[in-house]
């Protein structure tokens, strides 16, 4: 990912927000929940629930939904994690699954992956609200202060 890219796509977006005077609170949660809601391990769910996040929260909408359009990989790299820790929260014996597995039991029946998988599922869900619970205060702790900086330094540049 190049700079120019960075700069065009995501800090440019941020920076026009702060410009427009919408607080470095709300962006910073905007920004946590969406990444936090954006790796949930139950495909398919995430863009309802930073909806739901949005409204709940009075969050930016676009925000929130952006940064859980590129969490999708970090989604998809975290799931079998979610469901090893879920297995080790519960001391549920390890299954023998893989990324690959998951996607060929969606593929041939999604109910029968729901079925199949709803325990595992249902632990790696216990397991991604601890962790993404210290996750989202944690990203929201850090950017707060970085962004009330950039936009104290926008209006001063104004």
């Amino acid at each position: 990912m190049s700079t120019a890219w960075f700069r065009l796509r995501i800090a440019g977006p941020i920076l026009d927000l702060l410009r427009q005077g919408i607080s470095a609170e709300k962006i910073a949660l905007s920004i946590a929940l969406g990444l936090t809601l954006g790796v949930t391990p139950v495909l398919g769910s995430t863009s309802l629930l930073c909806l739901l996040a949005a409204v709940v929260f009075r969050l930016n909408l676009p925000v929130i939904q952006l940064v859980n359009y590129f969490a999708f990989p970090l989604q998809l790299a975290l799931l079998i994690p979610f469901f090893r820790v879920g297995e080790w929260m519960f001391s549920d014996q390890p299954a023998n699954l893989s990324l690959a597995m998951v996607f060929g039991l969606i593929r041939a029946n999604a109910w029968t992956a729901i079925t199949a998988l709803w325990t595992a599922t249902m632990h790696a869900l216990v397991a991604w609200f601890a962790l993404g619970s210290l996750a989202s205060l944690l990203i929201y702790f850090l950017l707060t202060p970085v962004l009330t900086r950039l936009g104290g330094a926008l209006r001063e540049e104004s």
